[in-house]
C-alpha cells in the first residue's frame, strides 16, 4: 500500500516543468477519459489471451531501509534566488530525496544530473506560483493544507494522521510535501479564477468539434506519447533511453524530464492523424510496433524520444465519438491547461532568477 501510495505522492509533490494539472477534479461530474489530445478512437478489443501458469508464490525479502542522499558537503548554501526567496542545499537535498522515494527513478551517473535539474526547476515553480497567487489575493491556510492532506489520506486508504509517520518512514520531507500542497491548491485556485468565463465552449465550438472528430475518423492515426529534450541539454539522453527500455514508466519520466507542454499529461499526445507530424518522427513511427520506444530522434533544436501506444486503421478499428457532454468537459479541460502553461512560462520570463553554484 505504501508503495502504491509513494507513487501517488510523485506525482504529486514533483509536477513537471511546463506543467499544468488535472483539472477535471474541479468537476465532480465530468466522465473520465484518456488524457491527450483526443477523444475519439479505440483500438479494436484484442482476443482474450489464455490465462497465465500460476507463479510460485514470492518469498519474503529484508525490508530496504532508505538511505538519505547527500548532494552537497559542508554549510547550508544558497541554490537559486527566486524574486528575493530562497531556495537553499537542505531544501534541495530535501526535495531530491522526496523525488527518488515517491518515483523510484534511481539517482545514479545516469540520472543525477537530470533529477537535480527537475527537481530545481519544479522548486522554482512552486515559488513562482504562490508569489503570483498570493499577489491576486490568493491565499492557502494552514487549515487548508490539513484538509488537503487528510482527503489525500481518504483517497488513498490511509487511517487519519498517519501520513506524517509514512513520510517520515520513507524519508520524505514533510515540509517539502506541504509546501507543494499549497502551491498545488494556490495554482488550480488562480487558473480556475481567471478562466471562469474564456474556458467554457460555446453551443457552436462543441458542434464543430464532434463534426471534426467524426471526419478524422477516416484517416489514419497513431497514439503517441512523447518525450523532449533540447540538443544542448541532452548528454544522457541514450542512458534516459535505455532506462526506459527496461522501466516501463514512460509517463512518469515524461512528468519529470520532457521540456515539451505534453509533460503536463505524461508525454501524451494522444491520437495524431497521419501527415502531422515532422516527416522524420513520422517515418521513424511507421516502423514502430505498438508499445516500443523509439531511439533518440533529432528534429529541429530538440531530441524526441517517441512511444507508440497504438495505430488506428479506419479499414478495421471502429471509432467511438463523444458525446456533447465529453466533448465540452474536454475542451474545457484544454483550455485551462493551456492557460496555466502559458501563464507560468509567463511568470518565468518576467521574473528575477539567480542560479548559484
Amino acid at each position: 500500500m505504501i508503495k502504491k501510495m509513494l507513487l501517488i505522492l510523485g506525482l504529486m509533490i514533483l509536477s513537471s516543468p511546463g506543467q499544468a494539472y488535472d483539472f477535471s477534479s474541479l468537476n465532480a461530474s465530468q466522465p473520465s477519459s484518456e488524457t491527450g489530445k483526443s477523444v475519439v478512437f479505440k483500438k479494436a478489443a484484442p482476443t482474450p489471451a489464455a490465462a497465465p501458469e500460476k507463479e510460485p508464490a514470492p518469498q519474503p525479502q529484508a525490508p530496504v531501509i532508505p538511505q538519505r542522499i547527500k548532494l552537497y558537503n559542508g554549510n547550508i548554501k544558497i541554490v537559486a534566488l527566486v524574486n528575493g526567496e530562497i531556495i537553499s542545499t537542505e531544501d534541495m537535498e530535501n526535495r531530491v530525496n522526496a523525488f527518488v522515494m515517491t518515483t523510484q527513478i534511481p539517482l545514479n551517473h545516469q540520472t543525477k544530473n537530470m533529477i537535480k535539474q527537475r527537481v530545481l526547476q519544479a522548486a522554482i515553480d512552486e515559488k513562482l506560483k504562490i508569489q503570483d497567487a498570493e499577489k491576486n489575493g490568493i491565499n492557502i491556510s494552514e487549515k487548508e493544507i490539513d484538509a488537503s492532506i487528510r482527503n489525500f489520506e481518504l483517497t488513498n486508504k490511509i487511517p487519519a494522521g498517519q501520513l506524517k509517520n509514512i513520510l517520515k518512514k520513507e524519508r520524505v520531507s514533510e515540509d517539502v510535501f506541504r509546501s507543494q500542497m499549497k502551491s498545488d491548491l494556490a495554482w488550480i485556485r488562480l487558473v480556475k479564477r481567471k478562466t471562469a468565463t474564456d474556458a467554457q465552449p460555446t453551443a457552436k465550438e462543441v458542434e464543430e468539434a464532434i463534426q471534426k472528430a467524426e471526419k478524422d475518423a477516416s484517416l489514419r492515426k497513431y497514439k503517441v506519447s512523447e518525450i523532449v529534450i533540447p540538443v544542448k541539454e541532452a548528454q544522457n539522453i541514450q542512458a534516459l533511453v535505455s532506462n526506459l527500455r527496461s522501466d516501463p514508466r514512460f509517463e512518469l519520466y515524461a512528468m519529470q524530464f520532457s521540456q515539451s507542454p505534453s509533460s503536463s499529461s505524461g508525454g501524451k499526445l494522444g491520437w495524431v492523424n497521419e501527415g502531422q507530424l515532422p516527416e522524420v518522427l513520422e517515418a521513424k513511427l511507421k516502423k514502430m510496433y505498438a508499445g516500443t520506444i523509439s531511439d533518440p530522434i533529432k528534429s529541429g533544436n530538440n531530441y524526441y524520444i517517441l512511444k507508440l501506444e497504438k495505430a488506428y486503421d479506419p479499414k478495421k478499428d471502429k471509432p467511438e465519438i463523444p458525446s456533447r457532454k465529453e466533448m465540452e468537459t474536454f475542451i474545457e479541460n484544454q483550455r485551462m491547461e493551456e492557460f496555466a502553461n502559458r501563464h507560468l512560462q509567463h511568470l518565468r520570463q518576467q521574473a528575477v532568477i539567480e542560479l548559484r553554484n
